[in-house]
C-alpha cells in the first residue's frame, strides 16, 4: 500500500478549507425573531411604566408649550427622556419629580438602553463567551473517546459505546468537513473541524488526555497515518482502527493500534454467509445492528460461576478473556472460570435500554 505524504495530506486539508476549529454542542436557544419580539415587549413596557410615573406626577412637571401636563406629554416626555434625546420643553420642577427622575426614570432609560443595544452587546461578548466554554471545556476533558471520521462506522461506533453509559460530554468527534462536524454537534457531541492526520488538530481534541480513539476514516492511508499520530500523543490509550482492505490490518496494527477491524472482509463474509445460509446471516447481521435482537457484550465473572466451566453458567458464552489471552468456550486451556476472567457472551438486547457500565458490548463492524 503507497502512503502519501503529510504533504500530499496538507494540500488536500487547504483544498478543503479546513479551519481546525473547536466547535462545542449548542444550547438550545429562541429563534431570532421571538428575541426581537421580547426586547421590544420589554422597551415598549418601560416605555409605558415611565409615561405612567410622570403622569401620575404630572404636577411635578413644566410643559413650555402651556404649562400642563397631559397623558399625551407624559408619553413624550418618557420617549425622549428615555431615548435621551431630551429637547427640554418639559422639564421636572418639583423635588418629588426631580427624584423621582434620578432615583426611578434613570435606571429606567439605562435598562432601555441595554435592551434596544442588546444585540450588539450579544455579539461583543459573544467571543468572550465561547474563549470561557472552550477553557472549561478543555479543563473538565479527561478519559474521553476521541472518535475520528463521522461517517456510518463512526456514528455506530459512538452509539455502542454510548450504550455503555459514557455521556455524550466525553466524545469528541474530528472530521475535516464542516458540515460532518455540525452534524455531530447537534447530536451532542464536541467537534473538532481538521485533518487528524496533523498533531496540532489532535491535540485540540485533546487526544494526549483521551482514554479511548477510535479511527474511522474513509481511507486506509489516512487510518494509517491517523494511527500513528495519535500513538506518538497517546502511548496508553486504546487505539481501534477500521480499515476497508484485509492486507492493511498489519500496517495498522504496527502503527500504533490495539485491534483492526477490516470491514471489506467482514462485509463479503456476511453477504457469502447469507448466500449459503439466509438464517445464518440474519443472526450474523442481528448481532452486528446495536440495541436490538441479539447482541455480544463482554461482562464480568461472577461468584456463583467460579469453579464451573463456561457451559454450566446460565448465559451463552462463546469466549473466555484471561488476562491477554481469547480462549474458546471449548478450549481446554479454560478449565474451570476464575474470579478475573472476563466473559464474552451473546444476550437478549432490549431497545432503548443501556448496558450497565461493567458490561461492554463488543464493537461492531
Amino acid at each position: 500500500m503507497k502512503l502519501p505524504g503529510h504533504d500530499a495530506i496538507a494540500r488536500q486539508a487547504d483544498e478543503h478549507l479546513v479551519t481546525h476549529r473547536v466547535k462545542l454542542p449548542k444550547k438550545v436557544v429562541q429563534h431570532p425573531f421571538r428575541q426581537v419580539a421580547r426586547r421590544v415587549i420589554m422597551a415598549l413596557l418601560l416605555l409605558v411604566g415611565t409615561a405612567l410615573i410622570v403622569y401620575a406626577d404630572r404636577g411635578g412637571y413644566s410643559d413650555n408649550s402651556d404649562g400642563d401636563v397631559d397623558l399625551l406629554d407624559a408619553f413624550y416626555y418618557a420617549t425622549v427622556s428615555l431615548s435621551t434625546t431630551g429637547y427640554g420643553d418639559i422639564t421636572p420642577v418639583s423635588d418629588g419629580a426631580r427624584l423621582t427622575n434620578i432615583f426611578l426614570i434613570t435606571p429606567m432609560r439605562v435598562l432601555f438602553l441595554i435592551i434596544l443595544v442588546g444585540t450588539t452587546l450579544e455579539v461583543l461578548t459573544e467571543r468572550t463567551r465561547e474563549e470561557w466554554r472552550l477553557n472549561r471545556w478543555r479543563s473538565t476533558l479527561r478519559d474521553h473517546t476521541v472518535v475520528v471520521g463521522f461517517g456510518t462506522k463512526g456514528r455506530s461506533a459512538i452509539q455502542t459505546v454510548c450504550a455503555t453509559g459514557l455521556k455524550k460530554e466525553q466524545v469528541v468527534v474530528v472530521d475535516p468537513s464542516s458540515k460532518v462536524i455540525d452534524a455531530a454537534t447537534a447530536e451532542g457531541y464536541a467537534g473538532i473541524v481538521g485533518d487528524a492526520t496533523r498533531s496540532e488538530v489532535l491535540k485540540r481534541a485533546e487526544v494526549h488526555k483521551a482514554r479511548k480513539i477510535i479511527i474511522a476514516t474513509q481511507r486506509d492511508d489516512t487510518a494509517v497515518l491517523v494511527t500513528l499520530t495519535a500513538r506518538q500523543l497517546n502511548k496508553g490509550a486504546k487505539i481501534v482502527a477500521a480499515v476497508r482492505e484485509e492486507e492493511n490490518a498489519p500496517l495498522l496494527k504496527q502503527s500504533g493500534a490495539d485491534a483492526v477491524i477490516t470491514s471489506a472482509s467482514a462485509a463479503g463474509r456476511l453477504l457469502g454467509l447469507s448466500v449459503l445460509s439466509p438464517a445464518a446471516g440474519m443472526v450474523m447481521e442481528d448481532l452486528i445492528q446495536q440495541g436490538s435482537g441479539l447482541d455480544i457484550i463482554e461482562r464480568p465473572v461472577i461468584k456463583a460461576e467460579v469453579g464451573k466451566s463456561p457451559r454450566e453458567t446460565n448465559d451463552l458464552v462463546v469466549s473466555v478473556v484471561r488476562g491477554h489471552r481469547v480462549l474458546g468456550y471449548d478450549d481446554a486451556a479454560v478449565g474451570t472460570l476464575e474470579l478475573t476472567d472476563r466473559l464474552i457472551t451473546i444476550v437478549r438486547a432490549t431497545p432503548g435500554t443501556q448496558v450497565a457500565p461493567d458490561v461492554r458490548p463488543l464493537p461492531h463492524d
